[in-house]
């Protein structure tokens, strides 16, 4: 894993070198800084067995390259992780309970668009923003049997707001919500084996999140067309 966040961030630098020849066009290096909150998961399967567990809540960290098309819109390629703790606790047929806690490393690699609204202070910039890629979860503490690597279609959705204190230097506030769509499966976290037998089901992950990032901005905005 520490090998794929060196690649990325190798990709990123890739692809600001690669924009830095020009600066006809605008755009932004986003650092992000996030809280994300609990998320309670739970789920029967068809062979009546029950586990539940919560992921926990945590610092989340990241950073974003956005190319500003025009004013009003941006295009957002984004990578964000967050170290944390899966306690689950499941039962099966035979009346057997168990409780474990796994530490997992929730990766995330989004791509979409953000929408800003425009006002009169240039210096305010109000967004939505949505978001679709992969989430990567790593579970560092596997059950004998049990997979330590799954890669998830995610999404996310954000509002939030710009804030420029000159042409180069900004923060954004946000909150988000983020998911991994089937994320959690008796094969990542519970196992094939022992108690874990036949604990297959899938359910989502939902994090929501309350942060913002440190905007370092670049080049200059595409002018608009001049009407005759």
């Amino acid at each position: 894993m520490k090998n794929f966040t060196s690649k990325l961030f190798l990709l990123i630098i890739f692809v600001l070198t690669a924009f830095s020849v020009s600066t006809a066009q605008q755009y932004k290096i986003n650092l992000y800084n996030s809280y994300v909150f609990n998320d309670d998961i739970d789920a029967v399967t068809n062979g009546n067995n029950y586990f539940t567990g919560t992921v926990e809540g945590g610092y989340q960290w990241g950073i974003g390259f956005e190319y500003i098309i025009k004013q009003t819109y941006g295009i957002e390629l984004m990578y964000n992780r967050q170290n944390t703790d899966f306690k689950v606790n499941y039962t099966t047929n035979n009346d057997t309970n168990a409780n474990k806690t796994f530490g997992v490393d929730v990766n995330y690699i989004l791509l979409g668009g953000n929408k800003y609204i425009p006002l009169q202070a240039k210096t305010v910039k109000p967004f939505g923003g949505l978001m679709i890629g992969l989430a990567i979860l790593s579970n560092k503490d596997p059950l004998p049997g049990a997979e330590s690597l799954f890669t998830k279609f995610a999404w996310e959705g954000r509002i939030g707001s710009d804030f420029l204190f000159s042409p180069n230097v900004g923060l954004r506030i946000q909150a988000s919500v983020q998911s991994a769509v089937q994320s959690i499966n008796g094969g990542l976290y519970l196992g094939t084996g022992g108690v874990g037998a036949g604990l297959n089901s899938e359910s989502s992950m939902y994090q929501f999140g309350l942060g913002g990032s440190l905007i370092i901005q670049f080049g200059q905005s595409k002018p608009k067309m001049k009407r005759n």
